[in-house]
């Protein structure tokens, strides 16, 4: 009796092992290699066990573009160089549909940026922590300006990206009345919001902006002169505008994210030099500023 049940559990095991790889190969994975991790759990990993395959947006700098420019490519780069693989990308604006025409349709591996909780993938642990930044010319003024609040931001022109987290605390201080929106849904192949507000803060068209972190340090280092960062830490109401940023892998792909968390640790002095040198004001988990002396600590 043993000896039929093992047969007929064997007979199961091998015929679910055929459906998942026949599944696959319908969905265009031929390079798919079927693994079993050690808890016995069956999981499709990589695309092509050979090649580092990057989801990527085509054209947002600084996180990452087609030449390679972007941070994003640089970690990748590292991350391939560690791993002795080939580093192939496949790129998609990052938009709505991103996560499903890229890593959910099995056509890449990895997303090299995004945020702690978000359930549209599983993360891998975080490799920098930053926040929202308020963007102001030096000897402006509003240099000085580190929380919301502040009533030097009355009646001032401020950017801010409609519908995201900082947008709710600006309404709640009055600071929408003379704001200038930008829109947050766009094609990065053609606009982008971030270099518009910019170049309008150059010009004098608005007196700040409020832009993502990284993106706040990036172009506000290329200015000329440069343009003065100050993270939003400080609020006391209102979202949270301070986020931890790690990796996005497909849930089933248990290995591959144990594999990227080590490499992360192995790797964070490296990580945080290629961030810091795109100017992303990265900090600790007590909001403290990490510069260049401090860069070897963890998010």
């Amino acid at each position: 009796m043993t000896h039929v049940l093992t047969n007929v559990a064997g007979r199961r095991r091998w015929l679910l092992v055929s459906l998942v790889v026949v599944a696959a190969l319908l969905l265009g994975r031929g390079a798919a290699v079927a693994q079993i991790n050690e808890t016995g759990d069956l999981s499709i990993e990589l695309v092509d066990p050979k090649v580092l395959r990057v989801c990527a947006d085509p054209r947002n700098l600084p996180f990452s573009n087609e030449k390679g420019e972007g941070f994003e490519n640089k970690l990748a780069e590292l991350f391939a160089e560690k791993l002795q693989k080939k580093l192939d990308y496949m790129y998609f604006p990052q938009a709505t549909g991103f996560v499903r025409m890229t890593l959910g349709a099995h056509r890449c591996d990895v997303i090299m940026g995004f945020p702690q909780g978000d359930e549209l993938v599983q993360g891998t642990n975080p490799y920098y922590r930053t926040a929202y930044a308020l963007v102001a010319k030096p000897g402006s003024g509003l240099d000085e300006v580190n929380t919301l609040d502040d009533e030097r931001l009355k009646g001032k022109h401020i950017g801010i990206v409609a519908g995201t987290p900082p947008a709710t605390n600006m309404a709640a201080n009055g600071l929408m009345i003379n704001a200038k929106p930008y829109p947050l849904m766009i094609d990065t192949r053609f606009d982008s919001s971030a270099e518009a507000m910019i170049g309008d803060l150059m010009s004098g068209t608005i007196d700040a902006g409020i832009l993502w972190g990284p993106m706040a340090g990036f172009y506000a280092k290329r200015a000329s002169p440069p343009l003065h960062v100050t993270p939003l830490v400080k609020e006391t109401t209102g979202p949270r505008l301070t986020f931890r940023i790690g990796m996005g892998v497909r849930g089933a792909d248990q290995n591959w994210k144990r594999l990227l968390n080590r490499l992360i640790q192995e790797n964070q002095p490296a990580i945080n030099k290629i961030l810091l040198d795109f100017g992303v004001p990265l900090l600790d988990e007590n909001d403290r500023p990490l510069g260049s002396e401090t860069a070897t600590k963890l998010p």
